[in-house]
C-alpha cells in the first residue's frame, strides 16, 4: 500500500495508486478538492503550481500508477470535519449487501442523501469515505433518490467505475425496482417508452416532465399484488433517468404512494392514514457483471422493515 498524503507548508505529495490510474489529473484533482472552484484548480495547472514526478503537466495529463503528484494549497479554508454518529455508522455497517476488493454494494436506507449538498452535511458516500478511511477511492456508481431506499452500487476503484458505468450505459446491467402505486393498471405488464425532461419550472419548482425533447426513457411495470386502492409493482429500468419511475407512472395516471413531488394528494393522503410515512420506492436487485471477474452478480435489497409492516396492514384492511 502507498504511503499517505504528506504535508509540508500546506503542500500535498501523493503517490498515484493502481486503482487510481487513468485518470486525467483535472478531474483527479477536482475529486480530490470538492469545494475548490474549478478555475482555481486549473489556474493552479496551467501556472505549474501541480505538478507530476517534478514536470510541469497539462490538464489531459492521464496520471499513472506511481506517479508523484504535487498539489499546492488550494484551499482558502479547512475542509469541514465530518462527523458520522454512531447510529449512522452502524446502520451502514448493517445495510452492506456485498463487499469486495472493487465494489460495496448497500441497502441505502430511505431518507438518507446519497452525497452531500447545499443543506446536507453528511450523505451516504462521504460516510463511507469516513468509515473507510484507508480506501483511497470510493465513488458512487449511480444515484437513488434520497426518499428511495434500496441497492446502491460504490466502486473501490476507477477501473471498477468505469466497468460498471459502461454496463449501465449499454443496459446491459439488470434494475429492477419495488413501489406501490395508485388505482388499477389495466393489464399485467405495461411498457411505458416516453421521453423524459429535466428541470421544467412548473409552480415555481424544478420537475421532470414528459416531452417530446427530452431523452428517451422505457420503463415496464408488472403487478405483484392488488390492493383496494393501489398495487405493488415490480419494475424493470431500460434507461435511468432522473425521477423515471415516478414520472413514467404519475404519466399513466398511477402515481407512486407518497411522492410528494407527482403524486396525488389525496391518494397520499390516503396512505398515511393507513401507515406509510415515506415514499414506497424501493431499489430491489440489481443484476451486473462484476467488473474484475466478469462473472454474473446478483444483489437483492430486502424492504425495509416499515414497508413490509406497511403491506402486511394492507394485505388485513385493505385487500381485494
Amino acid at each position: 500500500m502507498s504511503n499517505p498524503p504528506q504535508k509540508s507548508s500546506g503542500v500535498q505529495f501523493i503517490r498515484i495508486r493502481h486503482e487510481q490510474a487513468g485518470q486525467r489529473i483535472d478531474n483527479f484533482l477536482i475529486t480530490l478538492e470538492k469545494g475548490v472552484p474549478k478555475s482555481r484548480i486549473y489556474r493552479a495547472l496551467r501556472k505549474g503550481e501541480v505538478r507530476v514526478n517534478k514536470g510541469r503537466i497539462k490538464p489531459t495529463y492521464k496520471l499513472q500508477a506511481d506517479d508523484e503528484v504535487r498539489i499546492p494549497p488550494l484551499r482558502v479554508t479547512e475542509k469541514p470535519v465530518i462527523h458520522v454518529s454512531d447510529s449512522l455508522a452502524q446502520t451502514l455497517k448493517q445495510q452492506i449487501l456485498y463487499e469486495d476488493a472493487h465494489l460495496l454494494a448497500i441497502n441505502k436506507p430511505s431518507g438518507l442523501a446519497v452525497h452531500a449538498g447545499t443543506d446536507i452535511q453528511t450523505g451516504v458516500i462521504e460516510a463511507l469515505k469516513t468509515l473507510h478511511p484507508d480506501t483511497l477511492f470510493l465513488e458512487l456508481v449511480h444515484r437513488l433518490d434520497r426518499d428511495t431506499s434500496g441497492c446502491l452500487l460504490v466502486a473501490k476503484s476507477r477501473q471498477a467505475l468505469l466497468h460498471m458505468q459502461n454496463q449501465m450505459r449499454s443496459q446491459s446491467m439488470d434494475k429492477h425496482y419495488l413501489t406501490l402505486t395508485a388505482g388499477h393498471w389495466q393489464q399485467k405488464q405495461t411498457m411505458v417508452d416516453l421521453p423524459l425532461k429535466k428541470n421544467t419550472v412548473i409552480g415555481g419548482e424544478n420537475m421532470v416532465t414528459v416531452d417530446e425533447a427530452g431523452k428517451t426513457a422505457q420503463t415496464c411495470f408488472l403487478i405483484e399484488q392488488s390492493f383496494r386502492d393501489c398495487q405493488l409493482m415490480a419494475v424493470k429500468l431500460f434507461t435511468g433517468r432522473t425521477h423515471q419511475i415516478r414520472v413514467h407512472a404519475a404519466s399513466q395516471g398511477h402515481p407512486v404512494a407518497g411522492d410528494s413531488k407527482y403524486g396525488q394528494r389525496d391518494f397520499n393522503k390516503l396512505m398515511k392514514t393507513s401507515g406509510l410515512n415515506r415514499m414506497f420506492l424501493h431499489a430491489w436487485q440489481l443484476t451486473l457483471t462484476h467488473p474484475e471477474t466478469d462473472q454474473p452478480l446478483k444483489l437483492v435489497a430486502p424492504l425495509p422493515s416499515e414497508l413490509r409492516l406497511f403491506l402486511d396492514h394492507l394485505n388485513t384492511s385493505l385487500a381485494t
